[in-house]
């Protein structure tokens, strides 16, 4: 994990993996404040690891920062790094909740896993690290439930 931005503004190779994403962190300019922030990956796409077939997701990530906000450029490097990996719906979602609360020590954080149907069921999955502060406009986080997601 970094204190700051190293691969913003300069070209950055594909990470082959999760493990070998590099996520960045900023400081927050205001840190002083409670607000939401929102990160939505409409393509998420990863491997079931059992077939090797893909798996596509919408992820929207929410979260009140503290000292740091993550670098966007590297979250969606790291996203994409699971492009090739091998992992159940869980495993994905939860993963990535854990690993953006672990950089960024943030005051509140919670990700949705909207996955599409495998075998013909559609497993969604959430993950939360607590309560959001009261203060916090903390808006649904606008993916229907399953009636073909479109």
């Amino acid at each position: 994990m970094t204190q700051h931005a190293r691969q913003l503004g300069q070209p950055t190779a594909q990470p082959r993996s999760p493990e070998e994403a590099q996520l960045d962190r900023v400081p927050n300019p205001h840190p002083d404040t409670d607000y939401c922030a929102r990160f939505t990956a409409p393509e998420f796409t990863s491997l079931c690891p059992v077939t090797g077939q893909p798996d596509f997701a919408i992820l929207v990530i929410d979260y009140v920062p503290d000292r740091w906000l993550v670098e966007s450029k590297s979250l969606k490097l790291y996203l994409h790094s699971f492009r090739d990996h091998g992992a159940f719906h869980e495993d994905c979602t939860v993963g990535i909740g854990r690993r953006l609360t672990a950089l960024l020590e943030p005051r509140y954080l919670r990700i949705g896993g909207y996955w599409y149907p495998r075998g013909g069921i559609p497993i969604d999955v959430f993950w939360q690290t607590g309560t959001p502060p009261a203060s916090v406009w903390l808006p649904d986080q606008g993916v229907p439930p399953y009636r073909a997601r479109g």
